[in-house]
């Protein structure tokens, strides 16, 4: 049987070992490789919204990893969600967006559902997309959808105490009105390992490790 081969397309160099640890664990027959580009996040935060031009390059970097030999096509960042998912529909192999199987986890598990984000550009296409895996899977949902201020500014600026203290403070609050939780950023997935029993409650799913134990079920 032929090895089969991921391409992993990030906006950040920080995910590439995040990832690398991922797919050693359970995907260890694949081959990989990256393609990361940093600009694309930061036009996303700066114009406010995925904007045509970066949607553009999204698609562009689709098509780059299928020349480059990919079986399938992994984004691992939530922001150019409807770019990535244009990228399908253009692309020959299969193309996933990361926050995918972890919404269709979501729904799966429960009908209040709770968002949280740092970041506003991330938060409203991945809200969108409980909604539009909800409306697929024919369930009903009650969304929450909460932003944590100033930590994202705060994670950037290179204080990553002062960004854990608010999406913790905002994890605690959210936990006790909502049956599970959806990460909208893979950077928060640490503060909730650092949260207690008490206040892990409900299931708290993060984006990375999710879409990976989905990608070793087709891959």
């Amino acid at each position: 049987m032929q090895q089969k081969t991921l391409g992993l397309i990030h906006t950040s160099a920080t995910l590439v070992p995040v990832f690398a640890e991922l797919c050693n664990k359970y995907l260890p027959n694949v081959k990989t490789f990256n393609i990361v580009d940093d600009s694309l996040i930061k036009n996303v935060i700066s114009c406010g919204e995925l904007t045509p031009a970066t949607a553009r390059r999204v698609v562009n970097y689709a098509g780059s990893a299928q020349d480059a030999g990919a079986d399938y096509i992994l984004f691992t960042c939530s922001s150019i969600g409807a770019a990535v998912e244009a990228s399908a529909a253009l692309t020959k192999v299969p193309v996933l967006r990361v926050d995918q199987p972890m919404a269709d986890k979501a729904v799966q598990t429960g009908k209040r559902i709770g968002v949280i984000a740092t970041l506003p550009t991330t938060l409203q296409p991945t809200s969108d997309l409980v909604r539009r895996r909800a409306a697929i899977a024919g369930k009903e949902i009650e969304l929450t959808s909460v932003l944590c201020e100033g930590a994202f500014d705060a994670l950037m600026s290179g204080d990553g105490a002062t960004h854990d203290a608010k999406v913790a403070a905002a994890l605690k609050d959210l936990v006790r009105k909502v049956d599970v939780i959806v990460l909208a950023q893979a950077s928060m997935a640490r503060v909730v390992d650092a949260l207690s029993d008490d206040d892990r409650k409900v299931p708290i799913l993060a984006s990375p490790p999710i879409a990976i134990q989905y990608l070793a079920t087709v891959l």
